[in-house]
């Protein structure tokens, strides 16, 4: 008998200590999910706050203009002939040429400008592929009133918007210079489903994120703020982590290979001067054999090597990409007066 009694007290302390430990979990659960959504609803509340701050301490240096709904910012400065209009890579801003611009403003006039829904330009409602970049382009250079032929420069993804803007638009284009040129993929477009319309699942997703906060939170920790001059620097990062920036960057990246797929179709460019500007610093072989196709495009093409620099030449080495620009501006003002 006290031995039964024994063994059901025993059994009781364990179910009680069962159970206490049940309870414990349960309450730390739902006290980190009260945290995560006060912090949540904190990072919602000040997100728009911040936004407005930004909004007031970084003004666009250039100016907005309607392409058809919505507005994008162009910024040129200098005078001169051809004209340089710059595409910046996939996630890139006009601020990310804050070394090369105010040097080729010396020789001629240069353009920077913000993709649709990237820096201080609104969002589009088209696929963010390639060919529509090109025709948004296309656009804003005519109502900002840029006359042409111009010297395109494209980096990493803007090569495709370059490539599709000189195929489609052949008398509006003098000269190219691809700025370490993203590769280009190795399938036919027709193997590729059409890049989906902005905000899809993933692209909600991150824009959800930097809705809240956490983007901005984690901008400094993550590196996003690159080796840009004081006041480019600082807007590069702010306008970066705006909702609309993030959301944009996710349906960039949704529309890359179509994009790429386009511009491997064009095939040739004929003899439109083309320079290639290739990234010495950490060169595979992969990437080194698709920067020597890019010279296919054009039977006038020549490569250069930044040697000590990575992917982003125009910081690494901003002296390497201005010099090739100038290059070029100078051998289209050659064959201008032939």
């Amino acid at each position: 008998m006290n031995k039964l009694m024994i063994k059901n007290e025993n059994q009781d302390g364990k179910v009680g200590s069962t159970r206490s430990r049940g309870r414990g979990c349960m309450s730390w659960l739902v006290g980190l999910v009260v945290l995560i959504v006060g912090l949540s609803l904190a990072g919602w509340i000040y997100e728009p706050f911040a936004e407005a701050a930004d909004a007031k301490a970084y003004p666009p240096p250039g100016q907005m203009v309607d392409v058809g709904g919505y507005r994008l910012h162009i910024n040129c400065t200098g005078s001169g002939s051809p004209a340089v209009v710059v595409e910046s890579g996939w996630g890139d801003m006009s601020a990310t040429w804050g070394w090369v611009q105010p040097e080729i403003a010396k020789t001629t006039r240069i353009c920077t400008y913000d993709r649709a829904g990237m820096g201080w330009s609104e969002a589009s409602p088209e696929p963010r592929t390639a060919g529509e970049f090109a025709k948004e382009l296309h656009t804003l250079l005519a109502k900002a009133n840029v006359p042409g032929p111009y010297v395109l420069v494209g980096h990493s993804m803007g090569a495709f918007t370059v490539i599709m803007y000189a195929h489609d638009y052949p008398a509006e284009v003098s000269g190219l210079v691809l700025v370490d040129a993203q590769d280009l993929p190795t399938a036919n477009v027709a193997n590729y489903q059409p890049a989906p319309k902005p905000g899809g699942t993933s692209a909600s997703l991150a824009s959800l994120l930097a809705r809240i906060g956490l983007v901005r939170l984690l901008a400094d920790p993550l590196g996003s703020v690159e080796n840009l001059p004081e006041g480019d620097k600082q807007a590069y990062t702010a306008l970066a982590v705006a909702p609309r920036s993030v959301q944009t960057f996710a349906d960039e990246g949704m529309g890359m290979s179509e994009g790429g797929a386009r511009a491997r179709a064009v095939n040739s460019l004929g003899a439109l001067p083309l320079t290639v500007l290739t990234a010495g610093k950490d060169l595979d072989a992969k990437h080194s054999a698709a920067q020597t196709n890019l010279l296919q495009f054009s039977t006038d093409s020549q490569q250069i090597f930044a040697e000590q620099s990575g992917h982003h030449i125009m910081i690494d080495q901003p002296d390497v990409a201005i010099a090739a620009i100038v290059k070029m501006v100078e051998l289209v003002r050659q064959a201008a007066q032939k």
